[in-house]
C-alpha cells in the first residue's frame, strides 16, 4: 500500500510538471488522474489497491459515529426518564482479532462508546470483558460489535 501511495504522489508532481502550474488544484487533479494507472497495474504492485482500504477506514469512521449518536441518545433518554430502568452486568465478548492494533482500536472504540466500557482483555487476546450499562441481550450487543466494529476492522487491516 505504501508504494501504491507514493508512486500516486510522484505522478501527481509529474502531472503539476507537465501542465507547468504549481498550485493545490492542480496538484489534486493530477493526483486524482495517477489513481487510475495505479488501478491499471495494481496487480503487479503489492497489496490490494489502496482506495479500497481508504473506503473501509471512512465506512468505520461513519459507522462509529452513528453508534455514537446512538448511545448518546439512549444515555440521555436513560438519564433524563423519570425511572431510571437500567440492568448493567458484564458479559465476555469472543474476539475474532489477531493483531495487537486491532484489538487496540476494537477497545477504544467500545470504550469511547457511551454505556460501554472495556474492563479487561485475556491473555491469549481472545475474549474481551466488557461492561454494559444496559446489558439485557448480551447476544445482540455481541453480534452488534462483532457485525459492525470487528468486521470493519478486519476489511481495514486485510492486506
Amino acid at each position: 500500500m505504501p508504494i501504491q501511495i507514493l508512486i500516486n504522489i510522484t505522478l501527481a508532481f509529474i502531472w503539476v510538471l507537465i501542465v507547468s502550474d504549481l498550485s493545490l488544484g492542480s496538484l489534486l487533479w493530477g493526483y486524482f488522474i495517477g489513481i487510475f494507472p495505479i488501478y491499471i497495474i495494481r496487480r503487479f504492485l503489492p497489496g490490494r489497491f489502496y482506495l479500497i482500504r481508504v473506503y473501509y477506514i471512512l465506512k468505520l469512521i461513519v459507522v462509529f459515529t452513528i453508534e455514537l449518536l446512538k448511545a448518546n441518545y439512549e444515555l440521555s433518554r436513560i438519564v433524563t426518564s423519570q425511572k431510571i430502568d437500567i440492568h448493567p452486568g458484564f458479559f465476555a465478548y469472543p474476539c475474532d482479532l489477531e493483531e495487537d492494533w486491532e484489538i487496540t482500536l476494537l477497545s477504544a472504540l467500545i470504550s469511547l462508546t457511551p454505556g460501554t466500557l472495556i474492563v479487561a482483555i485475556s491473555d491469549d487476546h481472545s475474549t474481551i470483558y466488557i461492561h454494559g450499562i444496559n446489558a439485557l441481550d448480551v447476544d445482540k450487543e455481541i453480534a452488534t460489535i462483532k457485525n459492525r466494529f470487528e468486521k470493519l476492522i478486519q476489511e481495514v487491516s486485510k492486506p
